[in-house]
């Protein structure tokens, strides 16, 4: 008699239990290869289809951009001159009042500190709400901003030098010619950038500085003929 197991009729012979799991996550991968390679092709036309109209809309953004800032170059440059004119008499006032590195001259009249501060305070109120502009802009107009700010305190300050006793108002007086000082230097370097602006633009040099001394650390125009 044989020693080999005789197969009972109708009994199959099982594979080994290890290699179901693998064959299983063959599978799986073959799937999600073919799902991939069938998705990736429609997402692909979908994405590159996109680049054109964005392109075109950052370039029509940027030029929407340019256009608006060179309209607000002349705005600037139009509205400093005013500022310009109406702040020398206030300048020429202080310099006299209290010249630059030399301590306080003769008094000023309180009838004209009352015209240097309207002057000042409506110079403030012309750059208070400023629109939305590029960087370059915005640095120039806010460099203007913070200079009338700068001479109004100054002159305020004058007008607080007046109420006190002579022998209170030495410190004071030196306080308003360093806050003037601090204005002009600071007007010197935003006329400097809206100069560089209107140069850019094409519109040739635009030379609004204030009156400056040496002692100030102003900066001043440079020799270009004015809109070359």
């Amino acid at each position: 008699m044989s020693n080999r197991t005789k197969l009972r009729p109708g009994s199959r012979v099982s594979a080994p239990a290890t290699s179901r799991p693998a064959g299983r996550r063959l599978a799986a991968l073959a799937l999600a290869f073919a799902l991939g390679a069938l998705l990736a092709g429609p997402i692909g036309a979908v994405t590159a289809g996109d680049d054109p109209p964005m392109a075109d809309e950052v370039a029509q953004l940027r030029a929407e951009e340019a256009k608006r800032d060179a309209t607000q170059i002349v705005d600037l440059t139009n509205q400093a001159r005013q500022v310009q004119q109406s702040l020398v008499p206030v300048l020429d006032g202080l310099a006299a009042a209290v010249p630059v590195g030399s301590g306080s001259g003769p008094l000023a009249a309180g009838t004209a500190v009352t015209g240097w501060q309207a002057s000042t305070e409506k110079a403030v109120e012309g750059f208070a709400d400023p629109p939305s502009a590029g960087t370059g802009v915005n640095i120039a107009r806010s460099g203007l901003a913070a200079a009338v700010r700068a001479l109004d305190v100054a002159v305020d300050t004058y007008a607080a030098a007046l109420a006190l006793p002579a022998a209170d108002r030495p410190k004071l007086l030196e306080l308003v010619g360093r806050q003037r000082d601090v204005a002009v230097a600071t007007w010197s370097t935003a006329a400097t950038q809206l100069d560089l602006l209107n140069v850019d633009a094409g519109n040739g040099h635009a030379h609004v500085f204030l009156p400056a001394v040496p002692g100030q650390g102003a900066l001043t125009a440079d020799g270009a003929p004015e809109g070359s």
